[in-house]
C-alpha cells in the first residue's frame, strides 16, 4: 500500500496498485451542515409529493416482465464509502450476462463502453425502461439514499469502482463530497457529453460550489430532464 499526502488538501488519500481499492479519509463533506439539512427537508417534501407516482412506478416495473421493481448496484460515495444506489429497473434480469456477451459480439460497442461505461443501443435496456431513462424517472429511487445521507441533490453522479482510475488526479475531489442526483453533468447533456469532459465539470462544480449554484442547477433539471438529452 502506497500512502499520498495532498499537500495544501484537507484529505489523505490512501492509493492501492488496484483502481478498485479507492478508500479516502476526508475531515469534512463538501458543503457541510447546511447542504445536509437542505437535503433532508426536500427529499422528505419530494417524496411526500410523488408517493402516488413512485407507488405507480413499482407497479408498472413489476408487472411489465414480472422482475423486481428496483435495481441496487455499489457505487463510490463520499470519504470512498461503497454503497447500494437504487434505481427504478430499467434492464432485463440477466443484464450482465448479456452485456458480456454483447460486447464479446461487438468489437465497436466493446470500445464504446470502454469510453464512457454507456452503450447508444444498449440490448438489456426493456421497453419501459427506455421510457423511464429517457426522461430520468428510473433515478427517483434515489431520494431514499438522499435522505439516509449517501448522497445530495446536487453533486457529480455516483461511480462504480472501476471508474475510479478515469477520474485520475480529480478523484479527490470527487471523494470530497456525497454525489448528487443531479449535477452540471445532468444539465450539460448527460451520455453525449465525453466522459473526460464530464470529470472537467464535477471538478469544476465542486471548486467553484456555493448554494445558488445548486439551487440554479436544480431549477435547471427539470427542462433538462424533459427534453430527455443525452438519455440512453
Amino acid at each position: 500500500m502506497k500512502q499520498i499526502i495532498l499537500r495544501n488538501e484537507r484529505m489523505e488519500v490512501l492509493a492501492f496498485p488496484s483502481a478498485r481499492e479507492c478508500v479516502v479519509r476526508n475531515k469534512s463533506i463538501h458543503g457541510g451542515q447546511g447542504k445536509r439539512l437542505f437535503d433532508v427537508a426536500l427529499a422528505l417534501i419530494t417524496i411526500l409529493v410523488l408517493s402516488p407516482l413512485l407507488l405507480g412506478l413499482v407497479l408498472a416495473v413489476r408487472l411489465s416482465d414480472k422482475g423486481p421493481a428496483l435495481f441496487g448496484q455499489t457505487r463510490i460515495g463520499a470519504d470512498g464509502k461503497a454503497f447500494k444506489v437504487w434505481k427504478f429497473r430499467t434492464m432485463v434480469p440477466d443484464a450482465e450476462l448479456r452485456l458480456r456477451e454483447h460486447l464479446g459480439r461487438n468489437p465497436q460497442a466493446e470500445r464504446e463502453w470502454q469510453a464512457c461505461r454507456k452503450l447508444r443501443s444498449d440490448p438489456r435496456i426493456t421497453r419501459l425502461g427506455h421510457v423511464l431513462r429517457r426522461y430520468s424517472v428510473d433515478e427517483l429511487p434515489q431520494l431514499f439514499n438522499i435522505l439516509i445521507g449517501e448522497m445530495s441533490f446536487v453533486g457529480p453522479r455516483p461511480i462504480t469502482e472501476a471508474e475510479c482510475v478515469l477520474y485520475g488526479s480529480s478523484l479527490r475531489h470527487y471523494l470530497a463530497c456525497r454525489p448528487g442526483l443531479t449535477g452540471i453533468w445532468q444539465v450539460s447533456g448527460r451520455s453525449d457529453v465525453s466522459y473526460r469532459k464530464r470529470v472537467a465539470l464535477d471538478r469544476l462544480y465542486l471548486t467553484h460550489w456555493t448554494p445558488f449554484l445548486d439551487i440554479i442547477l436544480l431549477f435547471k433539471t427539470v427542462p433538462a430532464a424533459l427534453s430527455g438529452r443525452g438519455s440512453y
